[in-house]
């Protein structure tokens, strides 16, 4: 019931952007006065990072894809009395905000590995009567064993703000969407939201372990203001359009009539 109030009603929502910029700050400034302990989080082969952050983008999108798929064609049927054509248009409209947020994904990994590329250079000791090789990339460098500097943005500070700023966004459909207590649609969506929270959590926490124990400031927080203004440009710029994915709750007048999610 307080997730249902928390985060249908935009409180967390609001907040959270401030929240991970602070997280970055105060993280980096432990990390640099060496004040964090030593931890098992501080190796990158720990489980959340392996089985989760590893593959946050898959997480996120397994979720969201059948929570988005219910509630939309729910509110549509119910609330607004579409047709089931329509419903399932406003469905299909929908779940390509999942298609842009995988384009968002692919472009800034892209982005980010450009960069280190770009920026970096291989350090490497040279076998012996062998001239010194040029390196153009990481993979490159990481082949022959050495170790490749370069500006690493962080795609994790990046990709676990995005996510959780995406999943706090797409929740707040609970707010007008009314389902009938005793149905096993509610049970379903239910188990769906709580595992969204869920997820929501183990980004925020590992957030913090990356703000902590992995880069420099200037890494993650280039990162985190990149997620940000992914979420940003989509559900505060783009999706107020006419041709877009659109809103979690569709862009109609709800004035007439006032929808709450059945506790």
């Amino acid at each position: 019931r307080w997730l249902r109030a928390a985060l249908a009603r935009g409180r967390v929502r609001r907040r959270l952007p401030v929240l991970l910029l602070a997280i970055v700050i105060l993280g980096s400034a432990l990390k640099d006065s060496d004040l964090v302990p030593d931890t098992p989080l501080q190796n990158k082969r720990n489980p959340l990072n392996v089985y989760f952050v590893k593959v946050a983008w898959a997480w996120t999108l397994w979720l969201l894809l059948p929570f988005i798929t219910l509630t939309t064609y729910q509110l549509a049927r119910s609330t607004f009395l579409y047709g089931r054509t329509k419903s399932v248009l406003l469905v299909l409209r929908r779940l390509s905000a999942l298609l842009v947020g995988t384009a968002v994904w692919y472009l800034c990994t892209e982005l980010f590995v450009y960069v280190e590329n770009l920026t970096g250079e291989c350090s490497i000791q040279a076998k012996p009567g062998q001239p010194p090789r040029l390196y153009a990339s990481k993979r490159e460098c990481h082949q022959d064993s050495g170790v490749w500097n370069g500006f690493d943005i962080s795609g994790h500070c990046f990709l676990l703000s995005y996510c959780a700023m995406m999943i706090l966004e797409e929740v707040a459909v609970l707010e007008a969407l009314s389902i009938d207590h005793n149905s096993r649609l509610r049970v379903v969506i239910n188990v769906l939201f709580v595992s969204l929270c869920f997820l929501t959590m183990i980004w925020v926490f590992m957030f913090l372990c990356t703000a902590l124990y992995f880069h420099d400031f200037s890494q993650k927080l280039l990162g985190v203001l990149i997620g940000l203004s992914a979420w940003y440009g989509t559900y505060r710029l783009w999706y107020l359009k006419p041709f877009s994915p659109g809103l979690p709750l569709p862009n109609m007048s709800l004035s007439s009539k006032k929808y709450s999610y059945s506790r």
